[in-house]
C-alpha cells in the first residue's frame, strides 16, 4: 500500500456485542474497495479476519484483527474487535488506538451488554461514534425497535440516516436522509445498487425521519437553530456541515442499516467515513511525560519527535512475536530503532509491516496514524511506549484487566513441564490477560483468565502453537486446620534401637488454640535440663514440619499455641532428629485430641449488576453461604458488596453471566478465615484419608 498523509488517513474499529456482524461489515468494506477479490464470509469458513483455529471453529472473533483498503484516496485502518466479554480487554486496549468507531446492532438482538460496555468506554475516550443496525434480512428484524432501544440504551442523540427498504426477507436496500434516494441492492453480495426515487408507499416515513433529523442538526448550534426556526428547513449544505461539526464535537451519532453478510449498506458508510470521521491530525496532542516524569506532549506532526504505544502483541509459531503499534508523532524508518521508554531499553528492527489479517506488506516508513507492526522485539510488550532515544516519551499506561476464574493447569505428559513453562510465557506475551501463578503449597501452576472460555482457547492455542498436550483442574482451596479444643500432658516418644546406636527423644507437650491470625506461638518451660538445651529447637522444629504437612486433612496448621513442660534423654541415643521425631509424634496425637477444625478462605466479592438483577444476584451470594453487607448504586449499575467462601467462588464469572444476562462485572480480593462448617469439614477430611490410604 502507498504512503498516505496523515490528513488521508482513517483509523476506524468496529465495536459491538458477539454475534453482532461486526466481522461481515469489514469483509464487506475490504470487498467493496477491492481489497480482497471475495467476500469473505464467517460461516463459510473464508473470512480474511477471523482467521485462527479457535475463531474458525467457533464462527466467532476472540482476538482483534487488522486491515487496511483504500476509499475516495483515504487509507481506511479496519480495527475488527471481539464481542465476546472473555476478551473485551483486547477490544479496549484496541480501541486506544482507534480516532472513531462504529457499534454494530443487531436488528434482531437489539442493543447487548458488550454494545454497552464498548459505547461507555468509547465515549471515555471521546471517540466520534456512528451505530450501523445489521441484519435487517433476518427473520424478527425490526429497525425500528433496534434504533429505539440505541436510543434509549446508548444516547437519545443517535439520529437515523438511512431508513430500511421492506423487511425481513423483503429487505432489498435503503433511503438515504440526506440525500432523498433509494438505493435498491441486489442481494447477490456484489454490493451493486442503483440509486432510484423514494418509493411512493414510504413517502410518509422518510418525510418524518427526516424532519428528526433537521431537528436533531439543527439542535447543535445556534445558528442553525435559528435559521430553522425562521424557515423551517435546512439547505442540503447547511445540513451536512452541521452533521459533521456535531459527530466531530459527539452532540450527534448517526445511524446506518443493512446487511453485511449480503454486503448491503457498506459502500454508504464507507463514503461517510472517508468525508465525516476525523483523521489523526485532527486529534489533539497526545500527552505523555519524559523519563524524569514531566509533562510533556506529542503533536501528530511527521516533522515532530517519534513516539508511538504497542497495544496488541501477536504470538506467531513461525514470525515469533509480533508488536502492533500506533504512530502518534513523528516518522519511524524501517531498518531502524526505537527507546522502550517503558523499560528503557533500545529496541532494533528490520521490517515495518502493514497487517491485512493473518498476512502483511512491507513499508518503508510509518507516520503519525500510521498503525503497523514489527517482528521479533526483545523487550517490548502490550502497553509499553517507544520514542525516539533523543528525545523520550511516555505515554498512559493501558487499563489492567483483573482475571475472574483460575484453574490449576499440568502438562499430560510427565517431562514436558519446561515445554509447558516456556508455552506459558509465551502465551501471556501475547494476551496480558492471562495471569500465570504458582501456589507453592498446593504445588500447583494456576493459569487465571478473564472467563472459562478464555482460558480454555488458551489451552487450545497451547496445544496448536508449541505442541503441548495440558489438563485443566480447579485449583485447590488453601483451607488451614486448627483446634477449638486442648490437649493437656501429650507425650511425644521416638525409640528406636538398631545393631548400632539407637534413637531416643520424649517430651511432653501442652496444645492450646490461639488467636486467630496469630499462627504458631512455642513456649519453652522446661527446667532443670529435663531436655537438654541443644534439643528444644528440635522439638520445635519437628511440631513445625508436622504443621506444614497438616493432620487430618492434608492443610497447614495455623493459630496455636504449644507448650513443652517437660521430656527425657539419653546421653548417647538422644539426637537431634530424635526430638524432631517426639515433637511431631506428639503434636500429631495432642492435635487429633483437641477438637481439630478446619478455616476456609473468605473472599471480598464486589458485584456491578443491573438493577433488574439485583435480587436474584443476591440471592445466589446468600446460596454460597455468602454475607451480604451493603449495596450502593453507581449510575445504571448497583453494587453489592459481601463476603462469600472461596470454595463456593471458583466457577462464579459464568454463573454471574448467567444470571445477569451477561450485563455483570466482579471482583474479589482475600479477606479472612472462618471456621468451615461441620459437614463440609468431615467430607475434606474423609477425602484427605481415603487419598491417604490410597498411597499405603
Amino acid at each position: 500500500m502507498a504512503k498516505y498523509a496523515t490528513n488521508d488517513i482513517r483509523n476506524v474499529g468496529l465495536v459491538g456485542h458477539q454475534g453482532s456482524g461486526k466481522t461481515s461489515l469489514a469483509e464487506a468494506f475490504l470487498f467493496d474497495s477491492k481489497a480482497t477479490t471475495r467476500l469473505g464470509s464467517v460461516a463459510n469458513e473464508t473470512s480474511t479476519l477471523d482467521y485462527e483455529p479457535e475463531e474458525v471453529k467457533r464462527k466467532s472473533s476472540i482476538s482483534s484483527a487488522f486491515a487496511s483498503c483504500e476509499w475516495k484516496k483515504k487509507k481506511v485502518t479496519i480495527i475488527d474487535t471481539p464481542g465476546d466479554s472473555n476478551f473485551f480487554a483486547d477490544t479496549r486496549n484496541c480501541m486506544t488506538a482507534m480516532d472513531a468507531a462504529i457499534v454494530v446492532v443487531s436488528a434482531v438482538d437489539g442493543v447487548q451488554v458488550q454494545t454497552d460496555r464498548a459505547w461507555t468506554y468509547a465515549k471515555d475516550l471521546g471517540l466520534p461514534r456512528a451505530v450501523f443496525i445489521s441484519k435487517l434480512d433476518r427473520e424478527r428484524a425490526d429497525f425500528d425497535a433496534a434504533l429505539a432501544g440505541v436510543k434509549k440504551s446508548l444516547d437519545d442523540d443517535v439520529v437515523a440516516l438511512q431508513i430500511p427498504i421492506g423487511k425481513e426477507d423483503k429487505f432489498s436496500g435503503m433511503i438515504d436522509l440526506l440525500a432523498l434516494e433509494a438505493y435498491r441492492y441486489k442481494l447477490d453480495g456484489s454490493g451493486d445498487f442503483v440509486a432510484e426515487p423514494v418509493p411512493s408507499d414510504l413517502e410518509g416515513a422518510v418525510k418524518k425521519a427526516r424532519e428528526s433529523l433537521v431537528d436533531a442538526v439543527a439542535a447543535t448550534d445556534d445558528a442553525l437553530t435559528e435559521k430553522y426556526l425562521d424557515q423551517g428547513d435546512l439547505t442540503a449544505e447547511e445540513l451536512g456541515t452541521g452533521l459533521a461539526s456535531a459527530i466531530l464535537a459527539g452532540k450527534l451519532f448517526p445511524a446506518f442499516c443493512g446487511s453485511a453478510t449480503r454486503n448491503v449498506g457498506a459502500q454508504p458508510i464507507l463514503d461517510f467515513i472517508a468525508s465525516n470521521f476525523p483523521s489523526p491530525a485532527a486529534r489533539a496532542a497526545r500527552k505523555g511525560v519524559d523519563l524524569k516524569g514531566a509533562a510533556t506532549e506529542r503533536a501528530p506532526d511527521p516533522a515532530a519527535p517519534f513516539g508511538g504505544q504497542v497495544f496488541k502483541t501477536i504470538v506467531d509459531q513461525f514470525a515469533g512475536k509480533i508488536s502492533v503499534f500506533r504512530v502518534w508523532s513523528g516518522t519511524l524508518k524501517a531498518d531502524s530503532g526505537f527507546l522502550n521508554t517503558s523499560r528503557e531499553t533500545s529496541e532494533r528492527f528490520g521490517q515495518i509491516l502493514v497487517l491485512n489479517g493473518k498476512t502483511s506488506s512491507a513499508a518503508t516508513e510509518a507516520g503519525p496514524g500510521d498503525i503497523v507492526a514489527v517482528a521479533k522485539l526483545k523487550n517490548t510488550f502490550t502497553g509499553d511506549s517507544i520514542a525516539e532515544e533523543k528525545s523520550p516519551v511516555r505515554f498512559e499506561p493501558l487499563p489492567v484487566a483483573t482475571p475472574v476464574i483460575s484453574f490449576a493447569i499440568r502438562p499430560k505428559a510427565k517431562g514436558d513441564e519446561d515445554k509447558i513453562a516456556n508455552a506459558l510465557g509465551r502465551i501471556v506475551e501475547e494476551d496480558p490477560t492471562i495471569q500465570i501463578s504458582r501456589d507453592a503449597e498446593a504445588k500447583e501452576v494456576l493459569i487465571s483468565g478473564m472467563g472459562q472460555l478464555h482460558v480454555e482457547i488458551t489451552v487450545e492455542k497451547i496445544r496448536r502453537k508449541f505442541g503441548v498436550e495440558v489438563e485443566l483442574a480447579p485449583p485447590r482451596i488453601p483451607y488451614r486446620e486448627t483446634i477449638k479444643g486442648r490437649s493437656m500432658g501429650v507425650e511425644g516418644k521416638h525409640k528406636k534401637q538398631t545393631g548400632g546406636r539407637g534413637q531416643f527423644g520424649v517430651c511432653y507437650i501442652d496444645i492450646e488454640p490461639g488467636t486467630r491470625g496469630s499462627g504458631f506461638e512455642f513456649v519453652d518451660n522446661i527446667v532443670g535440663g529435663a531436655i537438654p538445651r541443644q534439643f528444644i529447637p528440635s522439638v520445635e522444629k519437628g511440631i513445625k514440619n508436622a504443621m506444614s504437612r497438616g493432620i487430618v486433612s492434608g492443610y497447614p496448621v495455623v493459630d496455636v499455641r504449644v507448650t513443652l513442660n517437660d521430656g527425657k534423654y539419653h546421653d548417647v541415643d538422644s539426637s537431634d532428629m530424635a526430638f524432631q521425631m517426639a515433637g511431631s509424634k506428639g503434636f500429631k496425637r495432642g492435635f487429633r485430641a483437641a477438637k481439630p477444625i478446619l478455616l476456609e478462605p473468605l473472599m471480598s466479592l464486589e458485584v456491578s449488576c443491573p438493577d433488574d438483577t439485583m435480587g436474584d444476584v443476591i440471592g445466589d451470594i446468600n446460596q454460597r453461604r455468602g454475607r451480604v453487607l451493603g449495596m450502593d448504586s453507581k449510575g445504571r449499575e448497583q453494587i453489592i458488596k459481601a463476603t462469600v467462601p472461596m470454595s463456593e467462588l471458583l466457577k462464579y464469572a459464568p454463573d454471574l453471566r448467567s444470571i445477569t444476562g451477561g450485563r455483570g462485572s466482579f471482583s474479589m480480593e482475600f479477606s479472612h478465615y472462618e471456621e468451615l462448617p461441620g459437614p463440609l469439614a468431615e467430607k475434606v477430611m474423609a477425602e484427605f484419608k481415603a487419598e491417604e490410604e490410597d498411597e499405603d
